[in-house]
C-alpha cells in the first residue's frame, strides 16, 4: 500500500477548503471583478472599470486597436498576475496550516490515536511537508490556470459583441510555454521554501500553546536584540542581512516566487513593462527554466535547504517525544 499517498491524501482531505476553495474563490472574486468592470465600462461608456487584478482595460485598448502582439503581451500578462494573485492567500493558508500541523494533534489528543496507527513520525511529518510546498501550490496553480481558460472565454465574448477577431492576438499570446514554464518552479519554490516549513513545524512541535507568537517574535526579538547590541557598540550582525536572510527566510519563504525578489529580478515591474510594450518575450524570460534553476548553483537556496532539512528533522523528533499541551 502507498503509505505516502495515503498520507498526504489524509491532509488534502483534513485542509480541503484551504488548499482547494480558496483559490477558487479567490479566482472567482477576480473574475466577477473583471465582469463587473467590463459591463460598468459598457453601459456607462467610459473607460473607468473595476478590476481583480486583470490588465483588462489594455487588453481592450490593443484588441480595439488591432495590435495583436501587445493584446497577446497583455494577455500573458493577466495569465502571470491570476497565478500570482493567488500566491498572497495560499501563503496565508499554508503559514497557519503548518503552524498547527504537529500542534492541532497534540491539543485535541488525537497525536494518541494516529500513534497507535503502523505509520511512523518520520512519514507522517513528510507528507505534511509535501502537502505543502508541493499539493497546495500545484492545486492553486491548477486553478489559476482554468481561471485564465474562462478569462480567455470572457475576452473572445466580449470582442465577438464589439465586432473584433480576438484569435490573432490569442494566437500571439504564450499560455502553453507560460503552462510549463510556471509549472518547472514548483520545484524550485519547494526548496526555497524548506526553512520556513522547518521553522514552523518546529514550533508547531515545540510549543505548549500559540506556536504563532512563538514563531513570530523570536526573529523580531533577535533583530532588536541586535540592534541594541550594535547602539551598546558590541559586535552585531548586518540588520539588513537579519532583515532578509533571517527574519524574510523564516516566515516569508513560503511565498511562491519569493525567490524571484532575491534573485534581482523585479517582477512586477518587468510585466507590466512587457504588457505595455508588447514584449512578450520578456515575461517568458523571466520565467526561462535557466533563469529559474540558475538559483540552484547559489549557496543561499542550499544553505536554506540544509536548515529547513535540520528543523523539520527535530520537529519529527519533538513529534515522536512530546505529546504535552498547555491546555
Amino acid at each position: 500500500m502507498n503509505t505516502m499517498g495515503w498520507l498526504v491524501k489524509r491532509e488534502y482531505w483534513e485542509h480541503r477548503g484551504g488548499f482547494l476553495w480558496t483559490p477558487i474563490w479567490v479566482s472567482v472574486v477576480m473574475l466577477a471583478l473583471t465582469l463587473f468592470g467590463i459591463v460598468t465600462a459598457e453601459v456607462v461608456g467610459s473607460r473607468v472599470q473595476v478590476q481583480g487584478g486583470v490588465p483588462w482595460d489594455r487588453i481592450a485598448e490593443h484588441l480595439q486597436s488591432g495590435s495583436a502582439g501587445l493584446a497577446a503581451a497583455g494577455l500573458d500578462a493577466a495569465y502571470v498576475a491570476l497565478a500570482a494573485i493567488l500566491c498572497i492567500p495560499l501563503f496565508f493558508v499554508l503559514f497557519f496550516y503548518l503552524l498547527g500541523s504537529l500542534y492541532d494533534d497534540r491539543r485535541d489528543r488525537s497525536v494518541l490515536f494516529w500513534k497507535s496507527l503502523p505509520v511512523t513520525d518520520t512519514a507522517t511529518v513528510l507528507s505534511k511537508v509535501l502537502a505543502a510546498v508541493l499539493l497546495a501550490p500545484l492545486i492553486a496553480f491548477v486553478v489559476a490556470t482554468l481561471a485564465y481558460v474562462v478569462l480567455l472565454l470572457i475576452v473572445c465574448a466580449w470582442a465577438v459583441v464589439h465586432g473584433i477577431n480576438p484569435l490573432p492576438a490569442i494566437a500571439a499570446s504564450h499560455p502553453l510555454s507560460l503552462l510549463w514554464r510556471l509549472t518547472l518552479t514548483i520545484p524550485v519554490d519547494a526548496l526555497w521554501a524548506l526553512p520556513t516549513v522547518g521553522w514552523l513545524m518546529f514550533w508547531s512541535a515545540f510549543a505548549r500553546s500559540k506556536p504563532f507568537l512563538w514563531a513570530v517574535l523570536v526573529p523580531i526579538f533577535v533583530v532588536v536584540a541586535n540592534s541594541w547590541l550594535g547602539m551598546l557598540g558590541a559586535p552585531s550582525l548586518s540588520r539588513s542581512f537579519l532583515l532578509d536572510q533571517v527574519v524574510f527566510r523564516l516566515l516569508f519563504g513560503i511565498m511562491p516566487g519569493a525567490w524571484l525578489g532575491d534573485s534581482g529580478l523585479d517582477l512586477g515591474e518587468r510585466i507590466r513593462a512587457a504588457s505595455n510594450n508588447g514584449e512578450t518575450g520578456t515575461i517568458l524570460a523571466i520565467f526561462d527554466p535557466s533563469v529559474v534553476y540558475g538559483l540552484l548553483a547559489t549557496p543561499k537556496l542550499w544553505i536554506g535547504v540544509v536548515v529547513g532539512v535540520i528543523l523539520i528533522a527535530v520537529a519529527t523528533r519533538l513529534r515522536r517525544t512530546r505529546i504535552e499541551t498547555s491546555t
